[in-house]
């Protein structure tokens, strides 16, 4: 797993010091992957700030909690099968995600069942991404 080929299109700032902390942290282990912040406001005009922040080449994971289940190992080997393919995973403001971003994502990936803040979510979503590359490179991090 290439972190470089990886983006995090994330709406709303993160107010919370020991959030930013941890997510600076993961970052530094992750170099390449790169996290982009977009205005929160409403989320169809949310949806069209992250169409128009997405790269051709990239396609869409959008964080929801209508998506699919994953354990730590199953995600690692589904990021390793997206091979070179660039992904840019998004993670809604406050009031989620537009349906038109759910209906264009590649693939609709939840962290949890439960529902979290998105700064949360943001740095579940980093700590997940060194995880899986951890798993990959059968590294110490992860204790499975």
């Amino acid at each position: 797993m290439n972190p470089g080929r990886l983006r995090v299109i994330a709406v709303g700032k993160v107010r919370k010091r020991w959030v930013s902390e941890g997510v600076a942290l993961y970052l530094k282990r992750l170099p390449g992957l790169q996290v982009l912040e977009l205005k929160d406001s409403n989320p169809a005009t949310e949806a069209q700030a992250v169409l128009a922040a997405l790269r051709p080449a990239e396609r869409l994971v959008a964080l929801s909690e209508e998506g699919e289940h994953l354990g730590s190992v199953a995600l690692a080997g589904r990021l390793e099968s997206f091979g070179s393919e660039r992904l840019a995973f998004v993670i809604g403001g406050a009031d989620g995600l537009d349906s038109v971003l759910k209906k264009r994502a590649h693939w609709l990936l939840s962290l949890s069942p439960l529902t979290f803040p998105h700064e949360l979510a943001r740095l579940l979503l980093v700590e997940q991404l060194y995880r899986s590359q951890s798993i990959l490179q059968e590294g110490p991090y992860h204790r499975g």
